[in-house]
């Protein structure tokens, strides 16, 4: 049985990341537990390092310096963060800096070798990107170590600008006053120079961004549809979505995507990205038959990209509470 077992070992040792994969597998443990002291040895020293520098041999992880406890010790060796609770997916804390409160938002990365900070724009709260074995505790005192970098972002950060009663919007790039209108019929409306809400105080704010999502699909699909069929295209379908860092995207299948918040820009911007997707129906790429069919498509290719390139950032902040 021995034999048997130092054989399968052997194999193994010539499977690389393979079995590295599968070494954190439970039902390998249980497979070494019963299979005697050579073969556990064997096995223990394919997926150690090669030596005690921290070099990696080829197919080998690297070890990682004592002086960033990023990740957690082998249960095997260490029992340092045995106690731990393993970080969910997504979880939430909030990080006070003098007079403001950030969110903080934790996230697993498999890939990612260390703690990383990055700040959310369009909801205005920092993400602490956690390596898999890294703790909610430890991404936190990584947060409080860093925050002059966190206070600097924020300050770049515009003012939020939520969907309450009395604040100014624009709709297609002309500002508009929310007025709450509690004993009128209906549910939102633009009248002139405002967008004007019915029914109870705590609904004004959904059913504001419920009806730019709504006005942002019947502007976009329409002008989308007639573009298309400019050129002969089929489109296969049409969403509408929050990206955080694109406007529109189209697919090899002819489907297109936008953000709802292009109804708050300018009419000649909500064409220009509209053209610029249809134009993808044609032409795959940005070379220079993309960029012709385009300019024929809508009128101001230049001035609507630079206008995105200025002020596109600052549409993130409308619908957003105040840190």
């Amino acid at each position: 049985m021995l034999g048997r077992s130092l054989m399968a070992s052997t194999k193994l040792m010539h499977s690389g990341r393979f079995f590295r994969n599968l070494w954190r597998k439970s039902h390998i443990r249980a497979w070494l537990a019963n299979c005697g002291d050579k073969s556990q040895a064997i096995l223990l020293a394919v997926a150690k390092p090669a030596n005690e520098s921290g070099m990696a041999t080829r197919g080998q992880p690297r070890s990682r310096p004592a002086s960033m406890p990023l990740y957690r010790q082998d249960p095997l060796s260490n029992q340092q963060f045995a106690n731990d609770q393993r970080v969910p997916q997504r979880h939430r804390q909030v990080l006070t800096l003098a007079d403001r409160r950030v969110p903080l938002v934790y996230r697993i990365n498999k890939r990612a070798r260390r703690i990383i900070l990055r700040f959310d724009h369009g909801e205005g709260h920092i993400v602490v990107v956690l390596p898999r074995r890294a703790t909610v505790e430890q991404g936190r005192r990584f947060a409080l170590l860093n925050k002059g970098w966190i206070s600097e972002r924020l300050d770049l950060l515009p003012e939020p600008v939520p969907f309450r009663p009395g604040r100014y919007i624009p709709f297609m790039g002309v500002m508009h006053r929310i007025r709450h209108l509690p004993q009128a019929r209906g549910l939102v409306w633009q009248a002139d120079d405002e967008i004007q809400v019915a029914g109870r105080a705590e609904h004004v704010t959904r059913r504001i961004e419920d009806w730019l999502k709504r006005e942002a699909r019947r502007e976009i699909e329409r002008r989308a549809r007639a573009k298309a069929e400019l050129i002969g295209k089929r489109i296969t379908g049409i969403t509408i979505r929050d990206p955080k860092s694109r406007w529109g995207s189209c697919s090899p299948r002819g489907k297109l995507s936008f953000s709802w918040r292009l109804i708050l820009a300018p009419r000649h911007v909500i064409d220009y990205v509209v053209a610029h997707e249809v134009a993808h129906l044609k032409e795959l790429n940005h070379g220079p038959r993309f960029w012709k069919l385009t300019a024929e498509l809508t009128r101001d290719v230049e001035g609507a990209r630079d206008w995105l390139n200025r002020h596109g950032a600052t549409l993130h902040r409308y619908g957003l509470e105040p840190v």
